[in-house]
């Protein structure tokens, strides 16, 4: 009898565990039964503001991103400063640069009309991601789901965890390392800049004082993005097509025409694993869509928060 009984205990805890471990990963059929319309909700909300203005899809794109790299795809991007803690949204990567809050509000009310404290904010975030690729030309890719939400934010750590534009392939490498992703990742995750503006801030360094740069690429930068005075100005990141997800990014790297530091080293004329990825995808779109679809389904899968840890949250911008 006790055997049986040991054995029956034993059978009630391996079933347990399957559960959770079940549970705790991330499944691309994680709301087919809780929130059955939670993916066509996004993607609604997605090509509305798209439509409405098309650089919105690379500043929801964005925001996945600096979500991810700072303590994992938790949501916390989008939490508002509080009493507990300063958020990160006036880190110096966001601060007049991170964008796309009110959609991300919009369809987040829309889900919570559909099925109440589902759906996570995080998981908003991976979708919104994805559908904002595919609505403006790029790869579609299956988002795994099951996120949940922080419950805080650091402004500290996303001052430290990004990769800023002034980096070279060196700190470049070491910050997608850090996170799990390779040097096909880096390269790969670094062609979301087909796509998107920046600021002037970010790119008058390389204008006025690289050398690795098209003279007359520098000269036109310079007419608009000023040595003093004009950091709001901003310039597509991909000159020929800014709102259109395509491979030209690279083409733009072999002539010395990425607009960002960071952009350039990938290509510099080295003849490094780097630049043989940077040619390959100029070359061939794709493997560019294909390399870049895996990224992003790695980049979504840094530090998620599953099972009982953290909360969905009700409202994005605040911990509930």
């Amino acid at each position: 009898m006790a055997t049986r009984t040991h054995f029956v205990l034993l059978l009630i805890v391996a079933v347990i565990a399957s559960s959770v471990q079940v549970h705790g990963k991330l499944s691309t059929t994680y709301y087919s039964s809780t929130c059955p319309k939670a993916l066509s909700i996004v993607r609604a909300g997605v090509e509305a503001a798209i439509k409405k203005e098309a650089r919105i899809g690379a500043s929801l794109l964005r925001l996945h991103f600096h979500d991810c790299f700072v303590n994992g795809c938790d949501g916390s991007i989008l939490l508002d400063d509080n009493a507990t803690f300063t958020g990160e949204k006036t880190a110096a990567p966001n601060i007049n640069s991170a964008r796309g809050f009110n959609v991300v509000d919009d369809i987040k009310a829309q889900l919570e009309k559909a099925c109440h404290r589902v759906v996570s904010c995080a998981d908003i975030l991976a979708i919104a991601a994805r559908d904002s690729v595919v609505t403006l030309g790029g790869p579609f890719w299956k988002v795994k789901l099951g996120r949940r939400d922080s419950l805080t934010a650091s402004r500290a750590a996303a001052n430290t965890s990004l990769p800023g534009p002034n980096f070279n392939l060196s700190a470049l490498i070491s910050g997608f390392s850090a996170k799990g992703l390779s040097l096909k990742d880096l390269v790969a995750l670094s062609g979301s800049h087909t796509i998107g503006l920046a600021r002037c801030t970010v790119f008058r360094a390389r204008n006025y004082n690289d050398s690795n740069i098209d003279a007359s690429f520098a000269k036109s930068l310079q007419k608009k993005c000023h040595k003093s005075g004009t950091d709001d100005v901003t310039k597509p990141l991909d000159f020929q097509t800014p709102t259109r997800f395509d491979k030209l990014y690279y083409d733009n790297l072999l002539k010395r025409k990425g607009l960002l530091h960071s952009d350039q080293e990938l290509f510099k004329g080295s003849c490094n694993s780097a630049e043989s990825l940077v040619k390959k995808y100029a070359q061939d779109a794709s493997a560019f869509f294909k390399d870049f679809a895996k990224g992003m389904v790695k980049m979504g899968n840094i530090k998620p928060l599953t099972g009982t840890a953290g909360k969905i949250r009700i409202n994005c911008r605040k911990a509930n």
